[in-house]
């Protein structure tokens, strides 16, 4: 047989395959039905995924020694908050995705950044703040717990606090803060 038919042959086979699942005909056809395992939202009309909303915007940063700036916004139906948070002196930037899971009763918010930096958060608005949770054990074997809070929050500005604690949330350390200035 011929070689070049061969290597069509395979060539075919797997962008074929690729189609096949990547496609959303692929997954109309069967091989991605069952989302029991997934943590499925339902609706984004519920009140409590507008809790967020507060966030969106174009906003400038300050904090200590530094300007930045975060756009925010919904996308995907209203279904999801996207933050583009950029610190254009020290060449950084970084984006958030966070959505309401209602079956949860919870906030998730990923975080990821162009220093390959991936964080994952839960949460949700405690009294008059947002709140967002996470915790993991340092290659010393200690649980480190961080949190992100969004306080002091009015129309055209806010706090947002980046903290840590090491004995289990009794006591906190903030270790960056920002002020928030709508544009």
């Amino acid at each position: 047989m011929n070689p070049f038919l061969i290597v069509a042959a395979v060539i075919g086979a797997l962008v074929g395959g690729y189609f096949l699942i990547a496609s959303p005909a692929g997954l109309g056809s069967g091989l991605i039905r069952d989302t029991s395992d997934i943590e499925v939202a339902g609706t984004c009309e519920d009140p409590l995924a507008r809790q967020f909303d507060f966030w969106m915007g174009q906003w400038n940063l300050t904090w200590e020694g530094g300007e930045g700036n975060n756009a925010v916004r919904s996308i995907m139906g209203g279904c999801v908050i996207e933050g583009n948070f950029s610190y254009p002196e020290a060449e950084f930037i970084g984006k958030s995705f966070s959505t309401y899971v209602p079956r949860l009763n919870t906030w998730k918010q990923t975080w990821v950044d162009n220093n390959g930096v991936y964080l994952d958060f839960t949460g949700g608005m405690e009294g008059d703040q947002m709140v967002f949770r996470r915790q993991f054990t340092n290659p010393e074997g200690q649980v480190v717990m961080q949190r992100i809070r969004f306080y002091d929050i009015e129309r055209n500005q806010m706090e947002w606090g980046w903290e840590r604690s090491l004995d289990e949330g009794l006591t906190w350390e903030l270790l960056w803060q920002i002020h928030y200035e709508r544009r």
